[in-house]
């Protein structure tokens, strides 16, 4: 099959000779000088910086910190630990590697963070100095700063502040200092410590993971063999870059001379429209979200319009999915006769003219809606619902999934243009190794048997910072890491997950339910915005929902009671609708009790974590009252 993108075999790869991410920057600086790298419209002013300007900022910020004369703790043999708690911007990038370059290790997180984990943070890593996003953080932070012995404190703003317990420079006062100063070489290599990246966990206080320069490169090289991305190409930003599905990702197009333009959720389906992004990187809520949009719009439109899109729609899903079993990609027959090839090629050809016309009429506009430029969107950080990876398939929107964890650098896994299984996370990267275990007895289990999936590759982490026992039962001796995840692999090495190994739910007969799967399926209806299952050593599986107002109100015809009878029946006949239309539905699969809350998930009430992942134990937590309620005879 012919590839939809260009490649580049791993052994080929451009920077398998670099030591350090510093000296990466110093090759694209030259390669790509006059490049627009990177681009913030919300900025004010807005910012606009070529590889050359960017790469200039970034050793003057390295020059400033040397000239700080950093004292080491003395704590251990690691370099330096600077803290760096800001959001996404250019000037994130700049002190990031300027860090790095400077012969320190950053320790990052986002600014929204709970000031207790920032403290805790701070002590762990033992960091002498951090990095803030603006005055208002560092207002808020106060009470905690002066209880930590910090050397100083930069803001990524230019405001000032002053402090009588620590120095306070501002960013353009240490860009200043950096022209003063000669930037002092320092000793690099693959195994050098280059950062450590708190879990964001969603349970507990979060560990450090310490990734090394060698596993940031080995994500960017093994990239490569996934896509080869064009100099100037657009990339829309909008995930934390403190994460490090974003972080990665960023400097492998970083290393393609692409431009990144910088969005923020209050602006994202205005940029993507304005910006007309060629790739773009998000979570499953994301496109979700976008998801949602449109079929807002589909909604509004007169009911012969709705009923016709409803018609192109239908007939594109079975034109999909008759394509996917003809080309060996359908998830549900890998291994089609060739009569059951012959019989979707078949029916592929008689959907093909409905899908052309629906292309024509609907889809070009909803692709029009994205900026119209749209080459393929990454989607990681969790399971992506199986209508969301329908949908955008049939408007025509490439969307590749991918697996792995922040101990993982992240990417273990990626779907390929040219093998891109949906429902499945993908092949896994080159040289990167996949074994599906008993979860008790740690045996190998045959391909296609589900288990617990450990890993082992060039992009593990080095282990969590200062916790040895941690590390110790997350890396066996033989270099495999504990993954936590439940999955299997195919014949043809894609990888599926298919749940968490500690959010499985054990009903009292025994059947052992993973939830994410049901969840999902629950999302296709309309009226669901968010939903989580719950039913430990219960009887039957129960459901705590979310409903989608403006869609039940659009329903009802006017504001919305959630006790009304009616609207209970309404859910009651879609989740049981949805979750028995859901491939490989059993029995146990069924939701017998379920709760409406007015109130999401959001980050703010601490029910979903800063990468928009709901924070299960929290949520229980929340509710318990509820829940054993719903469950009481």
């Amino acid at each position: 099959m012919s590839r939809a993108y260009p490649s580049v075999p791993f052994e080929q790869a451009p920077y398998r000779q670099v030591q350090s991410l510093p000296e990466l920057w110093s090759i694209i600086s030259k390669q790509y000088a006059d490049v627009l790298a990177v681009y913030d419209p919300h900025s004010t002013p807005e910012v606009k910086l070529t590889y050359a300007q960017l790469y200039e900022q970034m050793q003057r910020f390295a020059a400033g910190i040397q000239a700080l004369e950093i004292r080491s703790d003395g704590a251990d043999d690691v370099p330096p630990r600077i803290a760096l708690f800001a959001d996404n911007s250019p000037r994130w990038l700049i002190a990031d590697q300027g860090i790095m370059r400077s012969g320190a290790v950053d320790v990052v997180r986002g600014a929204q963070a709970d000031p207790l984990e920032l403290r805790y943070i701070l002590e762990h890593s033992g960091s002498v100095g951090v990095v803030l996003q603006d005055a208002d953080l560092l207002k808020k932070l106060r009470p905690i700063l002066a209880e930590v012995p910090l050397q100083f404190v930069i803001l990524l703003s230019d405001e000032t502040a002053t402090s009588d317990t620590y120095k306070v420079m501002n960013f353009s006062e240490v860009i200043t200092l950096g022209r003063s100063h000669t930037l002092q070489p320092v000793q690099q290599d693959r195994q050098t410590l280059a950062t450590l990246m708190y879990t964001s966990g969603t349970s507990g206080m979060p560990k450090g993971v310490m990734l090394s320069h060698g596993n940031l490169l080995y994500e960017v090289n093994g990239a490569y063999a996934v896509a080869k991305l064009q100099p100037g190409e657009r990339v829309l930003s909008i995930l934390p870059i403190w994460h490090s599905y974003e972080r990665t990702f960023e400097y492998f197009i970083f290393s393609n001379g692409c431009s990144q333009i910088y969005t923020n959720i209050r602006f994202v389906k205005k940029d993507i429209k304005e910006h007309r992004p060629h790739y773009m990187v998000g979570v499953p809520r994301l496109w979700e979200s976008i998801y949602e949009g449109i079929q807002k719009q589909f909604r509004d439109q007169p009911a012969k319009k709705q009923k016709l899109v409803k018609f192109f729609l239908d007939q594109s899903q079975k034109y999909i999915v008759a394509k996917r079993t003809a080309e060996n990609l359908n998830l549900d027959y890998l291994d089609p006769s060739s009569s059951e090839k012959l019989k979707a090629k078949v029916q592929a050809a008689i959907r093909y003219p409905f899908h052309k016309l629906g292309d024509r009429l609907v889809y070009q506009k909803v692709r029009e809606g994205t900026g119209g430029c749209i080459k393929f969107v990454v989607s990681g950080g969790g399971s992506i619902a199986e209508h969301l990876e329908d949908f955008f398939e049939i408007v025509g929107i490439n969307i590749l999934g991918g697996y792995g964890l922040t101990e993982t650098s992240p990417i273990t896994h990626a779907r390929r243009p040219w093998r891109n299984v949906r429902g499945a996370d993908g092949e896994a990267l080159p040289g990167t190794q996949t074994r599906i275990v008993d979860p008790e007895t740690r045996k190998d289990l045959p391909i296609g048997q589900r288990g617990l999936i450990l890993l082992r590759g060039a992009q593990i982490m080095q282990g969590y910072y200062k916790n040895p026992e941690a590390t110790a039962k997350a890396i066996d001796k033989e270099g495999w890491f504990d993954s936590g995840d439940l999955g299997m692999v195919t014949r043809y090495g894609d990888l599926i997950i298919t749940g968490r190994a500690k959010d499985t739910i054990v009903l009292t007969n025994g059947e052992n339910i993973e939830p994410q799967p049901i969840e999902d399926a629950c999302l296709r209806s309309p009226y669901v915005d968010q939903i989580m299952l719950v039913g430990q050593d219960q009887k039957v599986l129960g459901a705590l929902v979310v409903p989608n107002m403006e869609a039940l109100e659009q329903w009802r015809g006017g504001s919305v009671d959630l006790q009304d009878s009616a609207v209970q029946e309404l859910f009651r006949q879609e989740l049981a609708k949805l979750v028995k239309e859901r491939p490989g539905y059993r029995p146990d699969d069924r939701i017998g009790y379920f709760r409406l809350l007015s109130e999401p998930f959001t980050m703010e009430n601490g029910l979903l974590t800063q990468t928009l992942k709901i924070r299960r134990n929290v949520v229980m937590e929340r509710y318990q009252g509820m829940i054993d309620e719903m469950f009481s005879p």
